[in-house]
């Protein structure tokens, strides 16, 4: 009988964790909005792997809709940050502000700008406590 519960308790481990990594196939059709709403549900489920999809595909079929690449390229960098892959997020928030910075960066959503800055703000206090002796962490 206890060997059957530890089956089941693994059946159902592997397929949570299988449904969280699983790659999907995005519809064509969905509009930017469509894509960003799923983006997130996935995103809200811990699906980052069908997020990141949702959001590649608005970068692909949505190539000059500027409002929604930088929408698009926030969340990608955002995943990256929630997962704790601190290197690769801060090169995509770094990338995604290099637009705000480069001429006509003053007509992209403000939101992106701002919150890009609070996120890198925060990996660099996440870095300096790294630093610190453990003694003095927080």
């Amino acid at each position: 009988m206890r060997s059957i519960k530890i089956a089941i308790i693994l059946a159902a481990t592997l397929l949570v964790f299988s449904c969280a990594t699983r790659s999907i196939v995005v519809p064509y059709g969905l509009t930017p909005m469509e894509l960003i709403q799923r983006g997130q549900e996935a995103s809200d489920r811990n699906r980052y792997v069908q997020a990141l999809q949702y959001y590649d595909a608005i970068i692909e079929r949505y190539p000059f809709d500027i409002d929604f690449i930088c929408a698009a390229e926030y969340e990608i960098a955002f995943i990256h940050y929630k997962q704790k892959d601190y290197n690769l997020s801060r090169a995509k928030f770094n990338a995604l502000l290099a637009r705000y910075y480069a001429p006509g960066g003053q007509m992209l959503p403000p939101q992106f700008e701002i919150l890009s800055n609070i996120i890198l703000a925060r990996m660099d206090e996440i870095d300096a406590q790294r630093n610190l002796p453990f003694f003095q962490r927080r």
